[in-house]
Parts: structure tokens; C-alpha cells; sequence
């Protein structure tokens, strides 16, 4: 299963997200972006309690991070 995250982070933590995003399993990429979102993750995992688990468990927790958005590859 194959989903991007997007994540808005607090102001002037963007880089420490970035920092602590990968170390999180099952994040493939991270970039920041310009737009309504700070950062842009691409995640693979087994299956959907696996992807939930990393957004729950994994990004959520991070410190600065305050909004999540999760879209779940339909087509490859």
C-alpha cells in the first residue's frame, strides 16, 4: 500500500519534523513544499492498519507536526 502524507507543521518546525520524519518506518521521501502544505511524505507499507500505524503512531506523535492529510494510492 502506497499513500503521500501531507503535514502541515507548526511555524519554524519544518526542519525539525523533516529531521525526526525519517527515522518514522515505512516513509519512503519527504520533501518540503510551497502551497497550503509544509512537507510532502511518500509512504509504503503492507497494508492499511500498517499505514494507519505509521500516521497515527508515527508522524502524529512528532513534535511540531499539526495537521495530517493521507492519500492512498488507487492507481499505480
Amino acid at each position: 500500500m502506497q499513500a503521500y502524507i501531507l503535514i502541515t507543521a507548526a511555524i519554524g518546525k519544518v526542519q525539525a519534523v523533516m529531521k525526526e520524519l525519517k527515522k518514522v518506518p515505512g516513509i519512503k521521501s519527504a520533501h518540503v513544499v510551497t502551497g497550503p502544505y509544509d512537507i510532502i511524505a511518500f509512504v509504503e507499507t503492507k497494508d492499511l492498519a500498517s499505514l494507519s500505524n505509521t500516521v497515527i503512531k508515527g508522524i502524529h506523535r512528532l513534535k511540531g507536526v499539526v495537521d495530517t492529510n493521507t492519500a492512498i494510492v488507487v492507481e499505480f
